[in-house]
């Protein structure tokens, strides 16, 4: 009899979160990517993404008027590894710790 290998993986309430903020805000991918490839245009090796984070937060106080938008904290971790997957000329831009659920 053959034992079952495979991996549960479970997805946080965190991890659902994000998803559904991101897939309702695709923007905020894009301007964290823009600012990413900027600073490593500049010749920057490492950045943090929680820097990055807060100019597109900055612009989003600054130019949004109506309902406040808000970008969770607990997302920082998330975008930085999605970047870094999803953009080939960003990998290993960003320094990883281990998730917290």
């Amino acid at each position: 009899m053959a034992r079952d290998t495979r991996v549960v993986v479970r997805e946080s309430r965190l991890d659902t979160q994000f998803a559904n903020f991101h897939a309702h805000n695709p923007d905020v991918y894009s301007e964290l990517a823009r600012l990413a490839r900027q600073a490593r245009d500049a010749g920057r090796r490492r950045i943090g993404i929680k820097m990055l984070y807060e100019v597109v937060r900055w612009h989003r106080f600054i130019t949004t008027s109506g309902d406040e938008f808000k970008l969770n904290n607990n997302f920082h971790s998330r975008y930085a590894r999605l970047l870094m997957e999803n953009e080939a000329d960003l990998g290993g831009l960003f320094e990883l710790r281990e998730l917290k659920t």
